[in-house]
């Protein structure tokens, strides 16, 4: 049986220093599908879990890690989408199995590697922009006028999602962030109407502030429950707030008042992308390439990777992501 390159943790779950690169064997491909060489994968944070054995995954999923690539197809399968072929520069998303020298992916999900984009942008592109779209108009229901909060501004995600709803026509985009230099960035090269560093501000009475009262229609959370009071607090009446991560966990403290659910008139949703069923990743993919990729094509949307690491540096690499600190993509080349 054919091998390639993989990483793969030691014991199934652990620290980054549990990770290493070793001989697996070589996916192949089915009707569908299409086997990919990768030329470079983003890193995320559903990476990290999923190495400590955190993270539950799709059934359809393989165990090694990584969900979205770059690449060119090596083979492909006998019913697979019209307009693939060998050879091809691709980018896409997949359940899991980035991490590796190939994968085999649903046609479905490939997407042509525009020119413009290099194998390192383009690795970066799937997973972030699908889920801020999905988070801002299919969960969100954005409608142009509405007012955004992007929290963990300065994360991939947002970094999409801000961009997103500034083409879309928000009214005013705020967002919270880690530190000074992360809020400059947000305000001076993503233009966001404000940006508060929730370390050393009370963000909801700065938002309150900014917003003179009025709160905020559409929040995107990844903090989950230290951040739910105050999204209730900021919420404007009839606002949505949609859950995409529990960085601070899922238990809520004995303190918190809901009241503001029902006299708002608010929503809160959670909502995931991996565990999707195929059929609604490819919708979102669909979208992708009508209303996204024109502008990463023509400069109107930027792709921003933080650092690029070798396929031997991904413990860094996780160690980096793990700090938080980063603002943009980490992605490693093959």
């Amino acid at each position: 049986m054919p091998k390639m390159r993989a990483v793969v943790v030691k014991g199934g779950k652990g620290p980054a220093d549990a990770m290493s690169i070793e001989q697996i064997p070589k996916p192949a491909p089915s009707a569908r599908q299409a086997l990919v060489k990768i030329k470079a994968f983003g890193l995320n944070r559903m990476d990290l879990l999923q190495r400590e054995g955190l993270y539950p995954l799709p059934q359809q999923a393989p165990e090694t890690m990584g969900v979205e690539f770059s690449g060119t197809v090596e083979s492909i399968g006998a019913d697979a989408e019209p307009g693939f072929k060998v050879g091809d520069a691709v980018f896409g998303l997949a359940y899991g199995g980035a991490y590796a020298e190939y994968i085999v992916v649903d046609t479905g999900m490939l997407i042509h590697k525009p020119v413009e984009l290099s194998w390192e942008q383009a690795a970066g592109v799937p997973e972030t922009w699908i889920t801020a779209s999905q988070a801002l108009n299919v969960i969100g229901e954005f409608k142009k006028g509405h007012s955004v909060l992007w929290h963990a501004g300065a994360s991939s995600v947002s970094i999409c999602g801000i961009q997103l709803a500034k083409a879309e026509g928000a009214k005013a985009i705020y967002a919270t962030a880690g530190s000074q230099e992360k809020c400059d960035f947000l305000v001076n090269e993503l233009g966001v109407t404000a940006a508060v560093n929730y370390r050393t501000q009370d963000w909801v009475s700065e938002l309150k502030k900014v917003t003179n009262g009025a709160g905020i229609d559409l929040i995107v959370d990844f903090i989950g429950a230290n951040y739910f009071q105050g999204n209730l607090d900021i919420a404007a009446p009839d606002g949505r707030v949609v859950v995409l991560g529990l960085m601070s966990g899922s238990q809520l403290s004995n303190d918190v008042d809901i009241g503001q659910l029902l006299f708002k008139r608010l929503r809160i949703e959670g909502s995931t992308l991996r565990s999707r069923e195929l059929e609604y990743q490819r919708r979102l993919r669909d979208s992708m390439v009508e209303h996204v990729l024109p502008g990463l094509k023509d400069g109107t949307f930027k792709v921003f990777v933080e650092r690029v690491f070798s396929f031997s540096e991904v413990v860094e690499a996780h160690k980096l992501l793990e700090t938080n600190k980063t603002r943009g993509k980490l992605v490693c080349v093959i």
